[in-house]
């Protein structure tokens, strides 16, 4: 018996310590490490651990992959060296300052309304940044993350001087042309039907088919959100004998979309819309930045990354912001550039405007 005594005892440890292995809720492996880290050592791994899904993916590659239109001026279209512009490109630029440092690390897929959802649900981009409406089945049914709104819009018509029309009211029977793919259809029809008014859609893929319908005389109307109307009637063959009729049919909040499933990339796209934003607010903007360094505004100095490191909750660089807004600007700075009064456009800011100016941009506070 008292030979036996060793083994029992073993078997009782061995036992013992197998039962606190397994039972749930014990530490083991990586979760058993972190328990030993100091709380410098964890946050110091945090950035790394960031570093998963989409965010690594960029990373990895080198360079982001953005969805945009296939020529829209002022929101994204290539200018006369093949460079994309546009407030569209301009936020993925700012992406790209924030997670490389660079804001020229973009590679642009030009898609159409109909293919756009298809090309980020299957990975071939990783954000898309196309004037695209937020609305609640894209938000749901469709798999994807809206992160914000980079620009408030509305949907309008357009039509010939020569046709004495003044109101959407009297394009009755009349004939539209629009593109497919897109919130449009549906809009004209309910406002046509709750006016009791008739029309006729044509529709087709690509903008540029569209709009050659249109100058063609092939359609009396051409519809779509009111920035795009006159993004393109720039390229019409006169563009002073067509006119934008008043009314204004619908919501339409453009902004930036991501896949659903990674909370940490959508964080990413929202927060790079409110750096800009905010900085606007807060009067910091590409000439000034380094200089607001020194500010003892504790506000700037948070969103320059002088105080905290609020990156290292994005899994970004500490200075992501001060990137964002030295390589690519304020959104005062990108609409005005892009879509504001002193360019062809010459859109005003309306409900762009900052909210403390009567207009609807307002970023969550950078802390």
């Amino acid at each position: 018996m008292r030979n036996q005594a060793p083994a029992l005892i073993f078997g009782i440890v061995f036992g013992a310590l197998l039962v606190y292995l397994f039972l749930p809720g014990a530490p083991s492996g990586p979760a058993r490490d972190a328990q030993e880290l100091s709380k410098a050592e964890q946050e110091n791994l945090a950035p790394e651990a960031a570093r998963g899904g989409t965010l690594r993916v960029v990373r990895e590659r080198g360079e982001l992959l953005c969805g945009v239109s296939q020529g829209l001026p002022g929101f994204s279209n290539p200018d006369d060296e093949g460079d994309w512009r546009g407030i569209d490109v301009d936020v993925c630029r700012a992406m790209a300052a924030a997670i490389f440092g660079d804001a020229s690390k973009v590679r642009y897929r030009a898609l159409s309304a109909k293919e756009r959802f298809t090309a980020l649900q299957a990975g071939e981009i990783d954000v898309l940044s196309r004037n695209t409406t937020w609305t609640l089945t894209r938000d749901t049914v469709l798999g994807l993350d809206f992160a914000g709104i980079t620009y408030y819009d509305g949907q309008s018509f357009m039509v010939r001087r020569d046709l004495k029309v003044s109101s959407v009211l009297e394009l009755d029977q009349a004939t539209i042309c629009a593109n497919t793919g897109t919130t449009t259809e549906l809009n004209a029809a309910d406002y046509f039907r709750t006016h009791g008014l008739e029309f006729e859609m044509v529709v087709f893929e690509k903008t540029d088919e569209v709009i050659a319908a249109y100058d063609a005389g092939r359609c009396e109307a051409y519809t779509t959100d009111a920035s795009g109307l006159y993004a393109e009637r720039l390229k019409l063959k006169n563009p002073d004998e067509h006119i934008i009729l008043p009314e204004v049919i619908s919501k339409e909040p453009l902004g930036p979309a991501v896949r659903q499933g990674d909370d940490r990339w959508a964080d990413i796209v929202r927060w790079t819309l409110y750096a800009m934003i905010e900085a606007e607010e807060l009067g910091v903007n590409s000439a000034n930045a380094e200089q607001m360094k020194k500010s003892d505004n504790p506000s700037i100095r948070r969103l320059l990354g002088v105080e905290n490191s609020y990156g290292q909750n994005l899994g970004l660089r500490g200075d992501w912001a001060f990137q964002i807004i030295t390589q690519v600007g304020n959104y005062g700075e990108i609409f005005e550039r892009n879509v504001g009064k002193n360019t062809p456009l010459g859109i005003p800011r309306g409900l762009n405007a900052l909210w403390t100016n009567g207009g609807l941009m307002y970023a969550m506070p950078v802390r």
